[in-house]
């Protein structure tokens, strides 16, 4: 019987150090956005808190403070996107980057090549859903997808059960996901 004879080339090497990087990467995501929403939920908490350097108005008229709470939830938003594009943009380089690397046997490559076009598929459905949400009168909203659940962040003034249940079927229109999965929350 003959031992098996197990060889790790650079590009084994390459995928193993791209996989853990990507996984630390996501770890501290994780980490970092579980902190930001204890500092937020703490903010909250004592909203007598003066944050020094923040701007303020002096004498501002109560439409001037609108505009300036209308502006950090568009802000909101816009960095959200920016953070799911640029997380999409590392995943597809890396999955890119392993496709390329040539020393894939044809099984590994197919595997690859589906997960790119998954990953793919899943960023159109993002920007497809999120055009349908707004078509229906919302000011704005944010839709994550992973092919197992789905997170969906709406600017609205007090979302109604009605509300909830359009936006549920937008999404159920597009992709399959099950009802236990989907996460909407609501951005004033």
């Amino acid at each position: 019987m003959r031992k098996p004879n197990i060889i790790i080339g650079k590009k084994q090497i390459l995928l193993a150090s791209l996989t853990l990087i990507l996984g630390i990467a996501v770890y501290m995501n994780y980490v970092f956005s579980k902190v930001e929403n204890e500092i937020a939920a703490d903010v909250q908490a004592d909203s007598t808190q003066v944050n020094y350097g923040d701007a303020a108005f002096v004498n501002a008229s109560g439409e001037e403070s609108a505009q300036a709470a209308s502006v950090d939830t568009s802000d909101y938003f816009a960095q959200a996107r920016l953070s799911r594009m640029t997380t999409r943009d590392d995943a597809a380089q890396t999955l890119s980057a392993i496709l390329g690397g040539g020393d894939l046997s044809e099984e590994e490559n197919a595997v690859y090549t589906i997960e790119a076009v998954n990953l793919s598929k899943l960023s159109e459905s993002e920007n497809k859903i999120e055009s349908l949400i707004k078509a229906q009168g919302f000011a704005d909203c944010v839709v994550y997808l992973d092919g197992e659940t789905a997170s969906i962040v709406v600017k609205s003034e007090g979302l109604e059960a009605e509300q909830a249940a359009q936006i549920k079927d937008i999404l159920l229109t597009e992709v399959t996901i099950p009802a236990e999965n989907i996460r909407i929350f609501e951005v004033k």
